[in-house]
């Protein structure tokens, strides 16, 4: 249920964007409240929306704060208000669902208040849902493995990639990993998109067996780097650009020149408190344009 305004924080945007109990903690190790969360997310906004802005998104809510329960919202429900936006799409059964995407701060913001921390985006927009343009390899290492493991599975996909033609981007996960972006034109459908991230993923683990995999088995994955390809199938999505993470210490999802990763220490370097560095980021010579190329998929 939506929460009761108290001492309520008006949102930039439209008139509906209300942050009630700014107050609130929602990261205990760190102290910072929903305030601060609704706070970054404004301030943000203009960087982080045109990754997002119009795809089908699903959000990570803790009502109560990160250290308590929280849950994947995949469906559009009631409650979030005008700006929270909705689009039917078909589900595999031949049934449609409302799926839930947003165009301005004001629709982050309502999401916000009804306390969403992290927001996760298909590969594709909403006006055009069967047509992908965004390509994903998530780094997701064993437990036993360090990020400098990561950082330079991340470089090796780097360079495959271009020996295709293909230009690609690092996002530090503000988790355990490294996300490689391909961006693409979307002229091709889910069925490629699936196939091609499969192939280019299988490949690697076979051509280096002892370090990566391709297959989410636990036992196949120990002390080794699972490349997660499957975030590339319809329906499937991935951590937005500059999104908090519902961790300790508040990371976000933070886009990162190739040049500069080497000396970045952390998949978690970058947290809400970081508003105004991230904002000045992406003027840098290193970072301008990130995540956006004119490329089309490869073709078999």
């Amino acid at each position: 249920m939506p929460e009761k305004p108290d001492t309520a924080r008006p949102a930039s945007g439209r008139a509906e964007s209300v942050i009630t109990h700014p107050d609130r903690v929602i990261f205990p190790d760190a102290g910072l409240t929903k305030g601060d969360l609704a706070d970054y997310y404004r301030a943000v906004a203009p960087i982080m929306l045109p990754h997002f802005a119009g795809r089908p998104t699903s959000l990570v809510r803790c009502p109560q704060g990160s250290g308590e329960a929280c849950f994947f919202q995949k469906h559009a429900g009631g409650g979030f208000g005008p700006p929270v936006r909705q689009v039917p799409i078909r589900e595999k059964d031949g049934g449609t669902e409302p799926y839930l995407y947003v165009e301005d701060v004001a629709g982050v913001l309502a999401c916000v208040q009804m306390g969403t921390i992290e927001f996760h985006a298909w590969a594709a927009h909403a006006a055009q849902v069967e047509r992908p343009d965004r390509m994903i390899f998530d780094l997701d290492p064993d437990a036993g493995l360090g990020f400098a493991a990561v950082k330079e599975a991340a470089l090796l996909i780097r360079r495959r990639l271009a020996d295709l033609g293909l230009a690609s981007f690092a996002m530090l996960s503000g988790g355990k990993g490294v996300h490689v972006v391909v961006p693409l034109t979307p002229g091709h459908g889910w069925d490629a998109h699936k196939d091609f991230a499969h192939r280019f993923a299988q490949a690697l683990s076979e051509d280096e067996p002892e370090r990566y995999v391709a297959t989410m088995s636990k036992a196949r994955r120990k002390g080794r780097i699972f490349i997660d390809w499957l975030r590339n199938q319809r329906g499937a999505t991935s951590v937005v650009p500059f999104s908090a993470r519902a961790r300790p210490g508040a990371p976000v999802a933070a886009p990162v020149a190739w040049a500069e990763l080497d000396d970045i220490a952390s998949p978690a370097r970058f947290s809400i408190r970081d508003g105004a560095l991230l904002i000045e980021r992406p003027a840098s010579a290193g970072l301008r344009g990130w995540g956006f190329a004119d490329q089309t998929l490869p073709t078999p």
